[in-house]
């Protein structure tokens, strides 16, 4: 790799690219991890007529094309779409009881974070539900058994699967750090020159910026930016490891 790589590309757009990925994908798991631990806290916590669909959809989301993903969040996201394009409730009488008159989401950091959290949200829901059904029988006897509400048999069995939930976190992480189709779609790969030729990340993230780079033939730059990805995906499956390594010695 050519020493002069950062000086011909800046370092401020490798840096402002690793921002935007990493605001982008913390903010999706983050948002996707309370949605999760809620949604399999009640699946795995309650017996419903449909609990077996619902698990088979959650499963099914964990394969979720990406780019279906985004091109769903930019329907809606669009101009001719309910937020985008905003939308009203008239009454039967023709009077209008609501009136949406949109929000301009699309192209922005926004609506990526939408897009990865469809599709993490799903990945972390199963894999905590796993844990939660893993934990040993015996946890939500004595918890029942020192008169605990069915709210504190729930804390406790999480509370002791709460290493497979943070294994969950990381494995949603895994998956909206290295997502392209949707983020390339609802995002634009958006890069704003400052001046000087320099120019900064708006919505572009290491996966379409490797993706751009090397279909403009600046492969130095598009494996710089690979090498700092596998870096981020190493680190997410060393810490991975870790945890699972600390649950399984409990």
């Amino acid at each position: 790799m050519q020493a002069g790589i950062f000086e011909e590309f800046g370092t401020q757009y490798l840096i402002s690219i690793v921002l935007v990925t990493l605001q982008v994908s913390l903010t999706a798991v983050g948002i996707s991890t309370l949605l999760s631990v809620f949604l399999a806290g009640v699946l795995g916590f309650n017996e419903f007529p449909g609990k077996r669909w619902a698990v088979a959809v959650v499963n099914t989301g964990m394969g979720f094309p990406s780019v279906v993903v985004g091109l769903a969040v930019l329907l809606v996201l669009s101009q001719q779409g309910p937020v985008g394009g905003g939308f009203s409730v008239v009454l039967p009488g023709g009077g209008v009881l609501f009136d949406f008159d949109g929000v301009e989401l699309l192209f922005t950091p926004t609506a990526m974070v939408v897009s990865q959290v469809i599709l993490a949200t799903p990945v972390i829901t199963s894999v905590t539900l796993s844990a939660i059904e893993g934990v040993d029988d015996a946890i939500r006897d004595a918890a029942f058994a020192a008169g605990g509400t069915s709210v504190d048999v729930s804390l406790a069995v999480v509370r002791e699967a709460r290493y497979g939930v943070v294994t969950a976190v990381l494995a949603g992480f895994g998956r909206a750090v290295s997502e392209v189709g949707s983020v390339l779609i609802v995002g634009g790969n958006i890069a704003i020159a400052t001046g000087g030729g320099m120019r900064v990340s708006y919505t572009r993230t290491l996966t379409t910026a490797i993706t751009t780079e090397s279909r403009q033939g600046n492969y130095e730059l598009g494996i710089a930016l690979g090498v700092v990805l596998l870096v981020l995906a190493l680190t997410i499956n060393v810490l991975g490891s870790v945890v699972r390594d600390r649950g399984t010695a409990r």
